[in-house]
């Protein structure tokens, strides 16, 4: 990976007067901002249409895209959607978060319009786009409408056993039951992946690279477990053995316990990892480069019997580690693979990231954490790593600042020379834009200069995460020529 830096910055936490950011104008405008700032990535979360909790980690498919990010202005501009169908709608009252109720009540019934204007208009390029992606749309399109159906319920849960346990000739009925409503879900599928290739077209020409990220685990309420059950570790009624999570650390006394189903790493080699290569090959389609959460989870993954209340009581349990990590590799060569290494460090999980090549993560906040003993000092930091002010699982810098430890606050200062005069936000971001780590990342949030108000997710915690968004007018071309004057002082444009 060439020396650059990147902004991290949801697609939902773009400016919009809709509810929630999108792929229309604030997007080319934040990638021109990235332009102008000199910045080679954009870094994103993941893109799937959410679940309960609305997180992005926590996804419908592993292939679909979020409905929510089509953008109201490019449909009326496509003539699928009429402006006071938009502006009548009341989208929340607070721009500067997303209220996912509203969003809940609202968008897909403004989206069915569009889809009613459409379908027929559009069948063409509609049927070549379901012949592309014939390898995980009919899937969901199906799973979508039968949970409509079944008033949004998890299919766990769907009254129907036969379609619980996908006996064909039941789900050959809801196909022509449901015909308009599976309809509907491929045509917004279209119409995301339409405005999606669009904006990573003008990214390109603008020489802004977009950086994925993509969830280790799928979600046990997902199009994916519930078309292939094999590739997870279900019983006889397809309910989970033993679930996700990691084990308590100082972060969560209990652990976290995330709930996603296990993966059949055994039944999954068979076919030579084909569920992933499929995977891998669809978050092609949307970026230029992927970072791996929970990376460790490939070395050993925390099991955890099903029904724990916590994750206190799982066990490490060996992962496929470089035989499919192997695979991705000779299968993608020309993709780049992040590793997100944070957590549980042990001899095995560094030796899979030197075996991989891939590049490691580094967080600034946890290099002067005196709670963390895996951190180390940015001078250590080698050139293969990813340097982060912070993700998005933790404090903006300015809530850091406003918590750390006393002892490690006055550490921060001396290392990176802080001062009131240039502002404790921007020295540490120069520190982290001076170390030697290939690409520098900072929240958009950081160069914002915002504080714990902003931050996207506090881990263990179910409620008022991933709701912050970017008030209009809040980048600047000011703000860019700074980020610009950093960018090119430490070599990085």
């Amino acid at each position: 990976m060439d020396r650059s830096s990147g902004i991290l910055l949801s697609i939902s936490s773009l400016p919009s007067p809709y509810g929630i950011g999108t792929l229309g104008k604030a997007a080319y405008e934040f990638v021109d901002f990235l332009a102008e700032a000199k910045q080679g990535w954009w870094q994103i979360l993941p893109v799937g249409p959410t679940s309960m909790g609305d997180s992005p980690y926590q996804s419908f498919s592993a292939f679909a895209g979020n409905p929510y990010f089509i953008d109201p202005d490019l449909l009326i501009r496509d003539g699928l959607l009429k402006a006071e169908e938009v502006q009548t709608v009341f989208w929340g009252g607070d721009p500067g978060y997303t209220d996912y109720g509203v969003l809940y009540q609202e968008r897909l019934p403004l989206l069915e319009k569009a889809f009613r204007r459409g379908w027929d208009r559009d069948r063409d390029e509609v049927r070549r786009f379901e012949e592309e992606n014939a390898a995980w749309l009919p899937d969901y399109a199906l799973f979508m409408a039968l949970k409509r159906h079944f008033g949004m319920r998890s299919w766990q849960e769907w009254p129907d056993e036969d379609c619980r346990f996908r006996r064909q000739e039941a789900l050959a009925g809801y196909r022509e039951k449901l015909q308009d409503t599976i309809h509907l879900f491929v045509y917004l599928q279209y119409l995301f992946f339409k405005q999606w290739k669009a904006l990573r077209a003008y990214a390109q020409e603008k020489q802004v690279r977009i950086l994925g990220d993509m969830a280790l685990y799928m979600a046990l309420d997902s199009a994916d477990v519930w078309a292939a059950p094999e590739n997870f570790q279900l019983n006889e009624k397809h309910e989970p053995e033993a679930v996700a999570g990691v084990p308590p650390d100082y972060f969560a006394e209990g652990g976290q316990l995330w709930g996603n189903p296990l993966y059949d790493y055994a039944y999954m080699k068979q076919d030579g990892f084909g569920w992933w290569i499929r995977r891998i090959e669809g978050a092609k389609k949307l970026y230029d480069a992927l970072r791996i959460d929970h990376f460790r989870g490939l070395e050993s993954y925390w099991a955890v019997p099903a029904g724990e209340k916590t994750a206190k009581n799982g066990r490490w349990v060996k992962g496929p580690g470089m035989e499919l990590l192997q695979v991705l590799k000779d299968r993608f060569p020309g993709l780049q693979f992040i590793a997100e290494d944070l957590g549980y460090p042990t001899p095995e999980v560094a030796q899979l990231l030197k075996d991989s090549g891939f590049p490691g993560m580094k967080v600034l906040e946890f290099s002067f954490d005196s709670r963390d003993d895996s951190s180390s000092l940015p001078y250590a930091y080698g050139r293969n790593c990813i340097c982060y002010s912070g993700t998005h699982d933790n404090e903006t810098l300015g809530g850091w600042l406003t918590t750390a430890l006393p002892e490690d606050l006055e550490k921060t200062k001396r290392y990176l020379g802080l001062n009131k005069e240039e502002g404790y936000i921007r020295g540490m971001l120069r520190g982290g834009m001076s170390t030697a780590a290939d690409l520098f990342i900072a929240q958009m949030q950081d160069y914002l200069g915002l504080g714990i108000e902003a931050r996207m997710n506090e881990p263990g915690t179910t409620s008022g995460n991933w709701r912050w968004r970017m008030r209009p007018g809040q980048i600047t071309g000011e703000l860019a020529e700074q980020i610009a004057e950093m960018t090119s002082l430490y070599g990085r444009n």
